[in-house]
């Protein structure tokens, strides 16, 4: 067995590891329009950066829940409580993308330990891995809902720092999203942007140190920076 890193590896979940487009079909058998998924996680993460900023007091749940029934308000659909159900838990399931489990495999052959680290209730997260087959990945899950905050609250990043019996210059977030490393970045900590959707990093941003266009790529780089 590898010597373990004093880098620890915090994963995001939705997006960076999971991938979303696993809830398009029922987005289109609701909405008529698939695009929405992307709309509804899009609307999700505002409200949650909201509730940061306002100290508004809620969970990743609930707000999926409303901004759910925010947007079929917005375009004229009622949905019954089944649709509801039956959209939100989808969640639970969505499907790793093909390069996650090849770029663990190489981050725990090097001695790395890799955290689920993620907004969804810590119940949430552990569905989400078991049933995307990665439980064997991580070594352990942290909840953010847990410090009652979402990220990119410094004090997200700061409890898994607290959880971990480390020190944030110690741990690395990897990420699709460049406000959730800006945030990273801000709180003390290092990270990795993993550039999924071929965007633009928002040059107001803290950048980062490692970028790549896949995990795997984003793993190399991790292993050559940090062992």
């Amino acid at each position: 067995m590898p010597a373990k890193k004093e880098t620890i590896l915090l994963f995001d979940i939705n997006e960076t590891v999971l991938d979303l487009r696993s809830l398009r079909p029922k987005f289109q058998a609701v909405f008529a329009d698939e695009g929405l998924t992307d709309t509804w996680f899009a609307m999700l993460l505002h409200a949650s950066t909201v509730s940061v900023v306002t100290a508004l007091r809620t969970d990743f749940a609930t707000l999926a829940k409303v901004v759910l029934e925010a947007l079929a308000a917005k375009r004229g659909v009622s949905l019954s409580a089944g649709q509801v159900s039956d959209l939100l838990g989808a969640f639970a399931s969505l499907l790793p993308h093909d390069d996650i489990k090849p770029a663990l495999t190489r981050l725990q052959a090097a001695g790395f330990r890799c955290i689920a680290f993620s907004t969804s209730s810590r119940e949430l997260i552990s569905k989400q891995i078991s049933n995307a087959g990665l439980s064997d990945y991580f070594d352990e899950l942290i909840s953010v809902e847990q410090a009652g905050t979402f990220k990119p609250d410094h004090k997200a990043y700061h409890f898994a720092a607290t959880q971990l019996q480390s020190e944030p210059a110690h741990l690395r977030l990897i990420a699709a999203h460049d406000w959730d490393t800006h945030g990273a970045v801000s709180a003390g900590l290092k990270a990795a942007y993993v550039n999924r959707f071929q965007t633009l990093y928002n040059p107001l941003f803290r950048e980062t140190d490692i970028t790549g266009t896949g995990m795997v790529d984003v793993a190399d780089r991790i292993i050559a920076t940090d062992a």
